[in-house]
């Protein structure tokens, strides 16, 4: 299987539903129009819409989704400079045949998960590129309802071919032989190189909340809940007007979850105890408090929406917070404890107290960042530490846990390296097993492109696709 710019991959594919059932695969004959408003019919009677460059099952590509590909690309500060029309089409003509299967496979995408989608992704674009009226401009819509209709549609198909692909790859496993196999088939300067790498570990501090503070939280949230049940009042607009939680506000709170989702115990264990559209008393995590309403119970998969609300910090509070911090840096410093034993004595995060306050990587779950892919916000902190060094209290301020000091340090540093076999294996077997998937997945398209029906407009049958989609 040829392989495109790994670019291209970050893009989003635009796809417009359209009815053409078929099993064959075919070339579209170009059809020449003077105007849009032109509909001319083929000599096999299929009409074709002026643009239409592409038509994958039930989809078609638009030679306009290229040219707005292009834009999104832009948007997302992407080059662009050697991303061809080509490689952009392939890639949307893919990104439609997963699609097409998912529906063939009833892969079901719910609105309020697109919905959600689409309102970070409208924030990013206005973040980007000013306003909402200038984003508009910029996608060359006329109105925001015009693109959001159009963000819709993309994002679901989008998701179609996230849940296809994962569906496709999710059987596939690898063995130490193969992971061998895979290794040694690299000679010379051909060999990798992993970049060079730290291990970052941080104690929290969390300021003290005030019984008082708690219990006003906890009244409101008993306030809205009453609302809902006794008034009808809408908890999708409340948790839009008062939830503290940035990840959902603007979407009403919603959540999609199994009891494999990465959520905090408390909250899970709760969401699993209530009945389809009953509502919880307000739930504590270290995130807040919680008020969850169940509003769809999917065999194991719940679709909840919840309210997070946080009780004030005092300043006074913050300030012992930091006053804390600084007592056991200086405890650290003078080597009566180790940083290890102080974060699982005194740190308030759960996440990393256990590990001695090791940072977990989420992409790799491994405890090693390459240094080029640390957030901003860590590198920031922690890139001109010496190693066993300690940062002095650092402020943070996280949307959903709120206010709280850290202490930072960088426990291990690996220079950039050629990869060891017996050092790396993880590293090797991540690589492998990816190489299996890709490999997998190339399998699968060259036999769904056979059984579905296909077609390519003739200004792009000669390019090199990588996939076979022109015969």
């Amino acid at each position: 299987m040829k392989f495109i710019s790994s670019k291209v991959y970050l893009v989003l594919a635009f796809a417009f539903l359209v009815l053409a059932p078929a099993n064959a695969q075919e070339i579209i004959k170009e059809v020449q129009t003077d105007t849009v408003k032109k509909t001319p019919i083929s000599k096999n009677n299929r009409i074709k819409v002026d643009g239409v460059v592409a038509v994958v099952g039930d989809f078609v590509v638009l030679d306009s989704d290229i040219d707005l590909t292009y834009r999104e690309l832009q948007a997302q500060n992407i080059p662009i400079k050697d991303v061809s029309r080509c490689e952009l089409l392939g890639k949307l003509m893919e990104d439609k045949l997963y699609a097409h299967q998912a529906i063939q496979d009833s892969i079901i995408v719910s609105d309020a998960e697109v919905n959600e989608t689409m309102s970070r992704q409208i924030d990013y674009f206005v973040e980007q590129i000013g306003s909402e009226e200038k984003m508009v401009a910029y996608f060359k819509k006329k109105t925001l309802e015009s693109l959001k209709s159009e963000l819709f549609d993309m994002i679901k198909n989008q998701k179609l071919t996230e849940q296809m692909q994962k569906k496709i790859i999710d059987e596939v496993t690898i063995t130490p032989e193969e992971v061998r196999i895979f290794f040694s088939k690299f000679e010379g300067d051909d060999v990798p190189v992993f970049g060079a790498e730290m291990e970052v570990a941080q104690i929290v501090i969390k300021p003290e909340i005030s019984e008082v503070e708690k219990q006003k939280v906890i009244d409101r949230l008993n306030e809205i809940k009453n609302d809902v049940l006794q008034n009808g009042a809408s908890f999708y607009s409340k948790a839009v007007l008062y939830s503290e939680d940035p990840g959902s506000r603007s979407n009403g709170g919603y959540y999609k979850m199994t009891r494999k989702t990465s959520f905090v115990k408390e909250f899970k264990d709760t969401a699993f105890s209530l009945e389809e559209g009953e509502i919880s008393d307000p739930v504590e995590t270290e995130f807040g408090y919680h008020l969850i309403y169940v509003e769809k119970i999917r065999g194991r998969e719940l679709d909840v929406r919840h309210i997070l609300m946080m009780p004030k910090v005092s300043n006074e509070a913050l300030q012992a917070a930091k006053i804390k911090a600084e007592k056991i840096r200086e405890r650290i410093v003078n080597g009566e404890i180790s940083f290890a034993e102080a974060a699982r004595s005194e740190s308030d995060e759960k996440e990393t107290r256990n590990s001695g306050g090791l940072l977990m990587n989420p992409r790799t779950l491994e405890t090693r960042f390459e240094l080029t892919k640390l957030p901003p916000e860590i590198y920031s902190d922690v890139s001109d530490l010496k190693e066993g060094e300690v940062t002095q209290p650092i402020l943070s301020d996280d949307p959903r846990s709120g206010k709280s000091y850290k202490l930072m340090t960088v426990t291990n540093r690996y220079d950039e390296h050629t990869a060891d076999y017996a050092l790396d294996y993880t590293k090797i077997k991540d690589l492998a097993l990816k190489e299996k998937q890709i490999q997998e997945i190339a399998k699968w398209s060259a036999e769904k492109i056979k059984e579905t029906y296909v077609k390519v407009s003739e200004e792009y049958q000669t390019c090199d696709f990588a996939n076979d989609w022109v015969k």
